[in-house]
């Protein structure tokens, strides 16, 4: 069962392995994602379901910690079962679905329902192509059993209260966000509680091309602010933010009195395109003291290193505090080395930015 702190009871279990429940309406995906996550003796697959009405009686029986979820199936699609099971059962689910990549909107859908992650299954060769994902699903079951699971309920049409505007001078600041795992919620929280004449924000989210976009426009559709997807060499402007493309570096340069952002095929960072830690480093040489960047929930180490060098340059920098994170692998990095003046719940972050730039009495002097 779920544990009060949104982790399951097993997941801070280190006495025994994770006990995964895959639910997919194939046999052979089926067989092959147990064969592979059973290579890794700190996974268990305790069982399997065809559809989500078996699933749901192999959640009582075998009290899973981690659900591997494909999304088409009979009987009952798998956003419908994510939505009751998140409601009366939450519990970490990574989605394993040919869907996630032609069906960005489905995946969206069941991150805002608190999916941890996902992955794309193989065109073809399902075969070679999932044994070809065998480190990166059995990372992602290892870092949901310890994520935070909270329940959500995707929207798309209803506007947040508008923010009073801040009057700031916003020709010469920035804001920046970096996140991965779990980053998805909480950049749109953080955008939707800016007001609309906020300074810039540039933003880098660990996704595959394609989803950018459209995460960006639904974004846009609750946020004050006008979210766009980032194009080469267009200018920064205020009350916009731009978000960097699926499988591409995202820069900002200066040139005279305006940043410009420069996108990039270069090698990934961090195991990632786009990297945090590229923007933020940009950043550092193009703005330094002018910024308030925030290092938000996510896995690895990404953007720590990138989140020091614009401190040091006199930015202020956040990090989003362990609670509020569904993975406080980022953040958590960016405390340790000292690279964030303040280590702030999801729903302050904003507040702080906005505040260390001048906009706010309360938000976010380093102490």
């Amino acid at each position: 069962m779920a544990a009060q702190d949104g982790r399951t009871e097993s997941a801070a279990a280190a006495d025994r392995p994770i006990r995964v429940l895959i639910v997919d309406d194939s046999a052979l995906t089926r067989r092959l994602l147990t064969a592979m996550l059973s290579e890794d003796p700190g996974i268990e697959v305790v069982g399997t379901a065809a559809d989500p009405y078996l699933a749901r009686e192999r959640i009582k029986q075998l009290r899973p910690d981690v659900l591997t979820l494909d999304v088409e199936m009979p009987r009952m699609d798998g956003i419908t079962f994510l939505r009751n099971l998140m409601r009366l059962h939450p519990m970490p689910v990574v989605m394993v679905s040919s869907l996630t990549e032609k069906g960005a909107d489905v995946t969206l859908d069941a991150l805002a329902l608190g999916v941890v992650d996902f992955v794309t299954k193989p065109k073809l060769d399902l075969e070679d192509g999932l044994a070809a994902l065998g480190d990166e699903i059995r990372e992602k079951v290892r870092v949901a059993a310890a994520a935070q699971v909270r329940a959500g309920t995707p929207g798309r049409s209803a506007p947040p209260e508008r923010r009073p505007k801040r009057h700031l001078d916003t020709t010469d600041k920035l804001i920046a966000l970096g996140a991965s795992t779990g980053g998805t919620e909480a950049i749109k929280a953080v955008l939707c509680a800016l007001p609309a004449d906020a300074p810039g924000v540039v933003i880098v989210q660990h996704i595959p091309p394609r989803f950018s976009t459209t995460f960006a426009q639904r974004v846009d559709a609750l946020s004050p602010l006008t979210v766009k997807e980032a194009e080469h060499g267009e200018a920064v402007l205020p009350g916009h933010a731009y978000i960097a493309p699926g499988g591409r570096h995202l820069r900002i340069r200066r040139s005279g009195g305006r940043y410009l952002c420069q996108l990039d095929d270069d090698r990934p960072v961090n195991r990632h395109r786009p990297s945090v830690d590229v923007l933020f480093e940009s950043l550092e040489a193009a703005a330094g003291p002018n910024v308030a960047a925030a290092l938000l929930t996510g896995m690895g180490t990404d953007g720590a290193r990138g989140l020091l060098a614009l401190r040091r340059s006199g930015a202020g920098t956040f990090a989003q505090d362990r609670a509020s994170s569904v993975v406080w692998g980022m953040p958590g990095e960016a405390m340790r080395i000292g690279a964030a003046m303040r280590s702030l719940p999801l729903d302050r972050l904003a507040d702080a930015l906005l505040g260390h730039l001048g906009g706010s009495e309360s938000g976010g002097a380093a102490p």
